[in-house]
This record gives structure tokens, C-alpha cells and sequence, in this order.
């Protein structure tokens, strides 16, 4: 199983950017995608996920309204629109896939992507 975390960038706060995370071999049945970051000197802090049976999202109060999680399912890609971006969320984007009990919790995770560094500065 591989993922494959791409698009993220230098933007100015308020700028846009979406992220694609590209997923191989995971042909399991219902699972989710979980996009978290990591920002220097803290923790793997949640963002967003989805199911894949029924595309059912969620998303860490921080980011709701402002990014949007999807998928396409026929390019086996989830991705993650990230709008009205602010400083605070610099960080390495890593998305994971799994059969999480509680999507917000990283260790409920089985598979994870190298990441990709957003950097929100002006």
C-alpha cells in the first residue's frame, strides 16, 4: 500500500492550495482517508477525512469552512481544498489510510504518505 502526498507550496495568507493524495494497492473494502499536519516542534494534529463507502467527511473545527476533503474514486485520489489559508496552518500535510474507530486519532491509522510541506507566509 503506498500514498502519495502532492501539491502543497509556498501561498500568502489568504491564498488557496489543494493537495492530492494518490493511493495504491489498499484494495480493502470500507475504509477512510485522514489528512493530518505536523507543524514544527508539535504534534500530528488531525484535519480532515473521508469515508470510502458512503463519502461521508469530517473536519477539525480549525479548518471547517474553509478547506473541503474529496475523492475520486475512479483515480483512486482523495484531495483536500484548502481556501482562506492563515500562517498557522504551515505544516507538513500527510495523508493516511486505515479502518479508524475514531477518524481524529492518528494511531488508528495503518498506512501513511511521505507528506507535503504548506507554508503559508507573506
Amino acid at each position: 500500500v503506498q500514498l502519495q502526498a502532492s501539491g502543497g507550496g509556498l501561498v500568502q495568507p489568504g491564498g488557496s492550495l489543494k493537495l492530492s493524495c494518490e493511493i495504491s494497492g489498499f484494495t480493502s473494502g470500507a475504509h477512510a482517508i485522514g489528512w493530518f499536519r505536523q507543524a514544527p516542534e508539535k504534534g500530528r494534529e488531525w484535519v480532515s477525512s473521508i469515508t470510502s463507502s458512503d463519502g461521508v467527511t469530517s473536519y477539525a473545527n480549525s479548518v471547517k469552512g474553509r478547506f473541503t476533503i474529496s475523492r475520486d474514486n475512479a483515480k483512486n485520489t482523495v484531495y483536500l481544498q484548502m481556501n482562506a489559508l492563515k500562517p498557522e496552518d504551515t505544516a507538513v500535510y500527510l495523508c493516511a489510510a486505515g479502518w479508524p474507530s475514531i477518524v481524529a486519532i492518528a494511531d488508528e491509522y495503518d498506512y501513511w504518505g511521505q507528506g507535503t510541506q504548506v507554508t503559508v507566509s507573506s
